[in-house]
């Protein structure tokens, strides 16, 4: 068997686990890839590449399975793809959405493929020039956001994403290293993490409203209600492509990763988009289009900074570099010119991982889709068993199922008086890199106003800050205008 073959037969074996993994909530493609390591420390380079592009792009993907028919987010990428998936598979169209959602991942992840294989030296030098105060900005942006996905109240979604940065603040001072909010234990050291409060708020408290108020009748799915829409899929391409775009410039940036990306496509689709024929919120198919290109499309973005630069875009391509390492090969400026027949093969693989998330994506739906039909009576009590053992699976700490359940209770409380629950995640994720980045760019200028005066004097500061100024504008205008 050639080595070409070896390599599609593991890509495709590494998309179908990847699809799975990414479907099952705490199962994360970081954690995936990391057993991969030493499962094929003894195997040839190309093989190992392989399987672990293949679930990279298939756990990327398979997160938005959970995040529509269940509401809750297989990965962080996914957040963005609840917020009209969820309402979609309510109205018994889940099948439509996760078709949608498989095509346009496939052309956003072609699109971060293409970035890779013609901008890479280019838009890593763009990454490259960001410092700790572009960073910061960038990671604001994320979080002007809260105006999109608040709903009717932007009131309640700011109490919500103040929560979020509040629990952000638990544990170890990045800067210092001086405990905070720990109350002496030593599991607190290591702060809140995100994936625990995720599953609780969306999963649990998602399941534990059903539950009392027994407000979710079972949604039959017809055969016919699977198959995308073609006529609007074909509207919608200009969105999967935009977003897609986004999405890669997004990823190249280290450490901004697919969930910042899919946040930002689906603020900007929301705002292009005037006249959708579904609201934003309710079940509009742009909002399951623009966030799933982006995710997939900050993969190949997320690849340029690790093969150009050495430096990793997300956790998945820090992992990649320790496998390349264990395999004697070195990511950085070299790479390209020492071995260009691997950043090829790299490309290659990123294109026909994508090709079998098409076949598996598109052979999966029917079984998901049914997924629905299982009486809530078993469904929502399975789900609250799932969520729990996949957020003790991450550290393998109790602690991390008190989290969970806690934060269900607390999303249950916040769905009965109309807070959402995606802001105060997002405070919780975004929180920690707002701080550190800040500290950092306060610290490297010597004072908040030598901090200032940079982001005026550098064009790229200066670029970032006029934009989120012209998006906190148009947030409370929109505001005003919903009320």
């Amino acid at each position: 068997m050639s080595a070409m073959v070896t390599q599609i037969l593991f890509c495709a074996l590494g998309c179908f686990v990847g699809i799975y993994v990414g479907a099952i909530p705490g199962l994360s493609v970081t954690m995936a890839t990391s057993l991969l390591i030493a499962m094929t420390y003894s195997w040839s380079t190309e093989a190992a590449l392989a399987v672990m592009m293949g679930v990279y792009i298939g756990g990327v993907y398979g997160g938005s399975r959970a995040a529509i028919l269940l509401n809750i987010p297989g990965a962080p990428a996914a957040v963005a793809t609840t917020f009209d998936g969820y309402p979609l598979a309510k109205k018994g169209e889940a099948g439509k959405a996760i078709a949608t959602s498989t095509i346009t991942s496939v052309v956003g992840g072609l699109i971060g493929s293409a970035f890779l294989f013609f901008g890479a030296p280019q838009v890593a030098k763009i990454a490259l020039s960001f410092g700790p105060r572009d960073y910061m900005l960038l990671t604001l942006m994320g979080l002007m956001l809260v105006g999109s996905i608040s709903g009717k109240s932007m009131l309640k979604g700011l109490f919500a994403a103040t929560a979020g940065l509040m629990l952000g603040v638990v544990g170890m001072d990045p800067i210092t290293g001086v405990g905070r909010f720990t109350f002496g234990s030593v599991d607190m050291r290591a702060g809140i993490s995100y994936i625990p409060v995720m599953i609780g708020l969306f999963g649990v408290g998602e399941s534990l409203h059903q539950i009392i108020h027994r407000n979710m009748p079972i949604v039959k799915q017809e055969v016919n209600s699977i198959r995308p829409p073609m006529d609007r899929l074909a509207k919608m391409l200009p969105i999967a492509a935009f977003s897609g775009v986004l999405g890669t410039i997004v990823g190249a940036l280290p450490g901004a990763g697919g969930d910042i990306a899919a946040l930002l496509a689906y603020d900007a689709t929301k705002r292009v988009v005037k006249n959708p024929e579904v609201p934003f919120g309710e079940g509009a198919l742009e909002g399951v289009v623009a966030p799933e290109s982006a995710n997939n499309a900050a993969i190949g973005g997320a690849l340029i900074p690790m093969l150009t630069l050495g430096i990793p875009g997300d956790s998945v391509t820090a992992i990649f570099i320790g496998a390349l390492s264990i395999h004697g090969i070195r990511a950085g400026s070299m790479l390209m010119s020492a071995q260009p027949e691997l950043f090829t093969n790299l490309v290659w693989l990123s294109v026909i991982g994508n090709i079998f998330l098409l076949i598996f994506g598109m052979m999966g739906i029917r079984i998901f889709a049914k997924l629905v039909e299982i009486p809530r009576n078993i469904l929502l009590p399975l789900i609250i068993v799932i969520s729990v053992i996949g957020s003790y699976s991450i550290n393998n700490m109790p602690l991390d199922i008190v989290w969970t359940l806690l934060a269900g209770v607390i999303g249950y409380f916040m769905k009965f008086y109309g807070v959402p629950v995606a802001p105060m995640v997002l405070g919780l994720i975004l929180g920690p890199t707002i701080e550190v980045n800040l500290r950092r760019a306060i610290i490297s200028a010597g004072s908040v106003g030598g901090m200032f005066k940079d982001i005026f004097t550098h064009p790229l500061s200066l670029i970032l800050l006029l934009i989120l100024v012209l998006m906190m504008v148009t947030q409370i205008l929109g505001s005003r205008k919903r009320n």
